[in-house]
């Protein structure tokens, strides 16, 4: 089942009425909506899907799996994106399960501006659900790469959040 990593084409006309997007696939669509759903909570608007991010995630699944651990790709590799990682057990978790971790650093978020937002006094504390909710991103883009025996999730953000200075929401 997750052998496969998920990407979407979309397709738009260029110079004239853009063509209706494809169905998310399954997995695409539950992490769609996890995101969303908490976006909801905190009265922000929805992210949109966006293919290109998808493929940037999944180019960097392999490489994850090399490592054998969770090491986010340089930043100069993805200019106007921010990227969120979860890894656990392949076939355990559900990819909103995975999409949850990220939700369960709610916890220690504080009101206040980016990087002061964590009740530990660590901004890593915080950052994978700052990046979620962040006001300013309207898209997200992730793959899930399965190496037979961790499930990496890999999510891609545009344009990107967590930027110093500014509230999260």
């Amino acid at each position: 089942m997750w052998g496969m990593l998920f990407v979407a084409v979309l397709a738009v006309g260029i110079g004239g009425p853009a063509v209706a997007a494809p169905r998310l696939a399954a997995t695409e669509q539950q992490l769609l909506d996890a995101h969303n759903r908490e976006r909801a909570k905190v009265g922000v608007a929805p992210l949109r899907w966006d293919p290109g991010l998808a493929a940037s995630a999944a180019s960097y699944g392999p490489r994850l799996a090399s490592l054998g651990r969770l090491v986010h790709s340089p930043r100069s590799t993805r200019p106007g994106q921010r990227e969120n990682l979860a890894m656990d057990i392949s076939g355990r978790a559900t990819p909103s399960a995975l999409v949850q971790m990220w939700i369960d650093e709610k916890r220690f978020l504080r009101a206040g501006t980016f990087p002061h937002v964590s009740a530990t006094g660590r901004w890593e504390d915080v950052a994978h659900y700052t990046q979620m909710v962040w006001r300013g991103t309207t898209h997200v883009g992730c793959a899930i790469h399965d190496d037979g025996r961790w499930n990496y999730l890999i999510c891609r953000y545009s344009p990107p959040g967590n930027q110093d200075g500014r509230p999260v929401y």
